[in-house]
């Protein structure tokens, strides 16, 4: 399990899934929810298993959650920032959220 090796010096608070968090100010949300125990950010579109956090450098898109007014986003590529409100990405990402697709 990930663990913080100190305190937060800039702590932040957010909620994930409605539970208030503690993170540092400028970390990633990835990070922050790891130090938390959360490693099941969103579901599978194939086969509905847990997917987490894997790269923590905004290739794998692994670690998307749903950010309250900004719609999907990578965890490991946004800053935890005082007041957020995510939740588990709800299924298949979707290209067009990205800059992608036809």
């Amino acid at each position: 399990m990930f663990k913080r090796l100190s305190e937060p010096k800039a702590p932040v608070t957010f909620e994930f899934e409605g539970q208030p968090l503690k993170g540092e100010a400028g970390e990633s949300i990835a990070a922050a929810l790891l130090a938390a125990g959360i490693i099941d950010l969103r579901r599978s579109g194939e086969d509905d298993s847990p997917r987490g956090p894997y790269c923590m450098i905004g290739n794998c898109f692994e670690c998307l959650v749903w950010i309250e007014g900004q719609g999907s986003r990578q965890a490991c590529r946004e800053p935890a920032r005082e007041g957020l409100k995510l939740r588990r990405h709800p299924g298949r990402p979707d290209p067009q959220a990205f800059g992608g697709g036809s």
